[in-house]
């Protein structure tokens, strides 16, 4: 069965860090586009960064570009989101998503509360 469960969440200072992982089975990973997206109380879920199947391209929204860094490592099937100097409006539950063509498949995320 496919499955995506993330980890890493929890909460931090403003300024901290955090790395989430997403530990995926039941699928090729090496086939699959993998996107973070977060949603935070009352908003809409937006896409954080993606990679490509290949690993040569990544995406990154503004509000996080040059803090967050995602990379893959296919052999361990993870995906993984460094997330740094964050920010109060950095909280929210985030989600892995794998893509390849039509198929899609979303983990049950994990929360990260920047607060002081």
């Amino acid at each position: 069965q496919e499955k995506l469960v993330e980890s890493g969440g929890g909460l931090v200072q403003p300024g901290g860090s955090l790395r989430l992982s997403c530990a995926t089975s039941g699928f090729t990973l090496d086939l699959y586009t993998i996107g973070w997206f977060r949603q935070a109380p009352g908003k809409e879920r937006e896409g954080v960064a993606c990679i490509s199947s290949s690993e040569d391209s990544t995406y990154y929204a503004h509000s996080v570009k040059g803090r967050f860094t995602i990379s893959r490592d296919n052999a361990k099937k993870m995906v993984y989101l460094q997330m740094n100097s964050l920010k109060p409006e950095d909280t929210a539950g985030y989600y892995c998503r794998s893509t390849y063509y039509n198929i899609d498949y979303w983990g049950k995320g994990t929360l990260v509360t920047v607060s002081s």
